[in-house]
């Protein structure tokens, strides 16, 4: 029996829609792909011919999450802001939109986004690396100081290593709306635009370091 081009959709949101549901029931780990496959009707093996893996299907529901924060983002922009600012907006739009996920998404980061990690776990999650940082990218160009347009890799490597950490900050904070983690993402964004002044783009600060550890 030939399978139409809509079935597929049909089956891929039960699947998605099935896994939202186990996730947030069950939690990342302990959902199995078993589980998801029962949820959405369909036979255990069936599912991986749409999902390699359990962390790809998990880093697709973030990234529809992201991405319907990625409008709301665009769409709140001013053009008027700093870049503090702007990134500070574009982090916590997304934030917004993955709470419905909080009790499980902690999970998903930790295995997918791994800084630890030699090779992407997953597609979906390389893809959302880049394109988190293509965002970024963007409104430095746009909002950063003329002297930086074009980031360096390390430049780029500090920001990814900050928004981790805001993420995993968020993901156990239990402060009244997350006010704790609005406070660490405030001065996160402020430590990565204080570090794309020219003289820490040239090493200097980090010269600077070196010096002070050596002479202790």
């Amino acid at each position: 029996m030939r399978v139409t081009a809509e079935k597929k959709r049909e089956t891929r949101r039960r699947i998605v829609e099935g896994a939202r549901n186990l996730f947030n029931d069950k939690g990342f780990e302990q959902t199995t792909t078993r589980d998801i496959a029962e949820a959405a009707g369909i036979a255990a093996g069936t599912m991986f011919n749409y999902f390699p893996t359990k962390e790809a299907l998990a880093m697709t529901i973030v990234d529809e999450a992201l991405q319907e924060a990625g409008t709301e983002f665009e769409g709140r922009l001013r053009g008027d802001e700093t870049l503090d600012e702007a990134l500070f907006a574009h982090v916590a739009v997304g934030l917004r939109h993955l709470a419905p996920h909080r009790n499980y998404v902690g999970e998903v980061l930790e295995t997918a986004l791994s800084p630890f990690a030699r090779e992407p776990v997953c597609e979906q999650a390389q893809e959302f690396r880049v394109s988190h940082l293509e965002t970024v990218q963007e409104l430095i160009a746009s909002h950063g100081p003329p002297t930086i347009r074009t980031p360096s890799v390390m430049t780029m490597h500090l920001y990814w290593t900050l928004y981790l950490g805001v993420l995993s900050f968020w993901a156990a904070d239990e402060s009244p709306n997350r006010e704790d983690t609005l406070v660490v993402l405030d001065e996160s964004m402020r430590l990565f635009v204080g570090s794309l002044s020219p003289e820490s783009e040239n090493g200097r600060e980090v010269t600077d370091v070196v010096d002070v550890t050596q002479n202790r």
